[in-house]
């Protein structure tokens, strides 16, 4: 009887892994259907909103990771640290390209005529 469970669970756990990847595919093929579709101008709004969610993923991971210290689990804490890192880098990063983005639609400040002094 113990040996059908563990083939059932073993079966189980199988499809609920190809489900999962499913899942992540389809995710993959909608978020860059939806993505490609954004006009040029909202990328700067769009990406200043994923920055706030991937901030609330990061101290969300750091909530789990304080959690993960007291089961004394090295597998978990060093799994939760190195996915805090790349969070984090995706929010610096996002932030840095944001700026960068913004700096576009500032003016240049004009240049002097060459026949006007400059007043000190």
């Amino acid at each position: 009887m113990s040996l059908a469970l563990v083939a059932a669970s073993a079966e189980a756990g199988t499809s609920t892994l190809i489900q999962n990847i499913g899942i992540l595919v389809l995710a993959g093929f909608v978020g860059y259907a939806v993505i490609s579709k954004v006009p040029n101008t909202l990328h700067t709004p769009l990406m200043s909103g994923t920055n706030a969610i991937h901030g609330i993923v990061v101290l969300g991971g750091m909530i789990v990771l304080a959690e993960t210290i007291r089961e004394e689990s090295v597998f978990n804490y060093v799994l939760l640290f190195i996915a805090i890192v790349f969070g984090t880098i995706n929010v610096v990063g996002g932030f840095v390209v944001t700026d960068r983005m913004l700096e576009m639609f500032k003016s240049k400040p004009t240049p002097p005529k060459s026949g006007e002094e400059k007043s000190s």
